[in-house]
């Protein structure tokens, strides 16, 4: 199969190459999805599970990314609640080859049904957004109705998700960004827009929950708007510091194919919408990494033509 490869971490994005590789193996509980549209984090070519296995191991060449939307055609032994033919979403394992590929090989707690109606594109642009802004709202930061919550990188992935969540549970927003990120945020709900190079966060009052996907100085600046009590959850690195009346939480996004159903019936219901920045081919997958080419919201490439 055709896939996308990275060998060597000093190498960097210039090291990525498109290739043929081995078909994957289905093991226990896993199935092989046939991906039509993969999703990636710009920084993961520094994390270690790119590069090694559970136990620590070499496991280069390896494929990265690790959302995808596709149909199910094989079953591992003991593989249930899914079937073959079926739509499916979900995340790939950090540890494992992902998806951006062909084929990819995930355990099928990991993945969802997706409804017919569901465009693949749309729905690969949501495993690791859409549970990293619901985790990081509702069961690290504890948002309920009627609180304030300022989310940070508002625009992107993971910040456009959690905009459209907290507004939806009733949820004052404040959203940042950069000036041309304004209409994008206040068009997703946000009630306000900060500006963070030109206006002073400190005006804004206080806040019940930050969602801080930046670190460092946004951090930082953001400890002082924290009502007492009040919670900032970051994914951006392990907190450098504890708010003085607050709480400050790092975390990294589980699996939950429960919680990835309900964001599936969302996109079928017009109640979320994953702001897809580009949709690039297989073959364009590393100038999609370049950091020149970022853009707002999610890159996702298009790795089959036919569903």
């Amino acid at each position: 199969m055709k896939a996308i490869t990275v060998s060597d971490a000093e190498a960097g994005v210039s090291g990525m190459t498109l290739t043929d590789i081995d078909d994957p193996h289905a093991a226990e509980n896993d199935v092989i999805v046939r991906v039509h549209a993969a999703g990636f984090t710009p920084g993961e070519l520094a994390w270690p599970g790119t590069w090694t296995d559970r136990a620590g191991r070499d496991r280069t060449p390896s494929v990265p990314g690790h959302e995808l939307a596709g149909d199910v055609v094989e079953l591992g032994y003991g593989t249930t609640g899914l079937t073959v033919g079926q739509r499916v979403f979900g995340l790939t394992d950090w540890t494992r080859n992902g998806s951006l590929a062909e084929y990819a090989a995930v355990e099928a707690r990991n993945l969802a049904p997706l409804p017919a109606s569901v465009d693949l594109v749309a729905a690969a642009a949501l495993p690791i957004s859409g549970l990293t802004s619901w985790q990081g709202l509702f069961e690290h930061g504890q948002l309920v109705t009627g609180q304030t919550v300022l989310i940070h990188g508002a625009a992107g992935g993971v910040g456009s998700i959690a905009v459209q969540l907290a507004r939806e549970v009733g949820a004052r927003v404040i959203g940042t960004g950069r000036s041309s990120d304004r209409d994008t945020v206040r068009g997703l709900g946000a009630d306000e827009f900060v500006d963070l190079q030109s206006d002073r966060l400190e005006d804004i009052g206080q806040v019940d929950v930050v969602l801080d996907v930046i670190g460092g100085d946004v951090f930082d600046r953001s400890l002082s708007v924290l009502r007492p009590g009040g919670r900032i959850v970051t994914i951006a690195g392990p907190a450098p510091r504890q708010p003085e009346n607050g709480q400050a939480i790092f975390f990294v996004v589980e699996p939950d194919r429960a919680r990835l159903a309900d964001l599936g019936r969302r996109l079928q219901d017009g109640r979320l919408r994953p702001i897809v920045g580009a949709v690039r081919p297989l073959a364009e997958t590393a100038a999609a990494f370049a950091p020149e080419h970022r853009v707002n919201g999610k890159t996702i490439i298009k790795v089959s033509e036919d569903e």
